[in-house]
């Protein structure tokens, strides 16, 4: 029987690396009817749109400059910024899997929608909740 573990531990190591290899690839993001995308069935993504989103109460422009900073201290690379819409890519440290955070500035409702997926995968362990978690940290005034 102890000879099987090479063999499961090297497929697991492949199937890592696909994983890792599949990540790269963008998903679909963007705004559909000025709103950022629902998430998918898995429970691998995150997003306000109809939940509860981070508030202001001080300028929108102040508001996105603590949003878009928060990205960055939370180790995000901004990808795309464009009028009141920002995405941003994470990246893991070991397999280098990739989630997309997507941000969406509502100045009339006085709000930013935050949106944190994992690109594959059908678990994330929860990092994309803890992302929002400490996103909010970062933006409260």
């Amino acid at each position: 029987m102890i000879w099987l573990l090479p063999g499961f531990v090297a497929f697991v190591l492949i199937s890592l690396v696909v994983l890792a290899v599949r990540s790269h690839r963008p998903p679909h993001l963007g705004l559909v009817n000025g709103r950022l995308r629902p998430c998918p069935g898995p429970p691998n993504c995150v997003c306000t749109e109809d939940g509860t989103p981070l508030t202001f109460n001080d300028s929108p422009v102040q508001a996105w400059g603590r949003a878009r900073q928060a990205v960055l201290n939370l180790g995000g690379r901004i990808q795309t910024e464009t009028n009141g819409y920002l995405h941003a890519t994470f990246t893991t440290h070991v397999f280098r899997f990739v989630d997309d955070v997507e941000l969406r500035l509502d100045e009339t409702a006085r709000v930013i929608h935050i949106r944190s997926s994992a690109r594959v995968g059908q678990r994330d362990f929860g990092v994309n909740l803890k992302r929002v978690a400490q996103f909010r940290k970062l933006t409260e005034i």
